[in-house]
């Protein structure tokens, strides 16, 4: 009936590239490199999706040697996840993510994350959490130099909330 799975991501900063979190674009002097738009707290929640439904990372659906990904939008992949997990039956009961940043501020924009991700996922806002954190100046994340998300979800099955609607 209910599934958890656990997602985490990492990139580092690079020069020339736009920085998205959530489908969002965030105004800062440094984008993330990665093969598509290195989205770390949409590949997070990809891999926490596929996490709950037993299947392998995002990098096995979407291989980052794969010409076809190449600076795709995350938003577009994690469409493709949430179609697998429709035809599996599933539906997202909640999901909450952490972001671990030094740079930039997240909370101006974590309202506007979660409405994108409510959009995208199509399941109420009061169902997604973000949350940021920083590691107060320790190691890589703390000098600057990327950000990591960590994303948990609870997935249940359609036949589940079939037969509670029916009671």
């Amino acid at each position: 009936m209910y599934r958890i799975g656990l997602g985490i991501d990492v990139h580092r900063f690079t020069e020339n590239r736009k920085l998205y979190l959530g489908g969002i674009e965030i105004p800062y002097k440094y984008g993330l490199e990665g093969h598509s738009d290195a989205d770390v707290l949409i590949h997070s929640i990809m891999d926490a999706i596929l996490g709950a439904l037993g299947k392998p990372d995002i990098g096995y659906f979407f291989p980052p040697n794969d010409p076809k990904y190449k600076n795709i939008r995350s938003t577009i992949l994690l469409e493709k996840i949430i179609n697998l997990m429709n035809s599996e039956e599933f539906e997202i009961e909640n999901l909450d993510c952490t972001i671990i940043a030094q740079v930039p501020k997240i909370l101006p924009y974590r309202d506007l994350i979660i409405k994108n991700l409510s959009s995208l996922i199509k399941i109420p806002e009061n169902k997604i959490n973000v949350k940021a954190t920083t590691t107060e100046k320790m190691g890589f994340l703390g000098r600057k130099e990327g950000i990591m998300s960590i994303s948990i979800v609870l997935l249940k099955t359609r036949s589940f909330i079939d037969e509670k609607r029916k009671t």
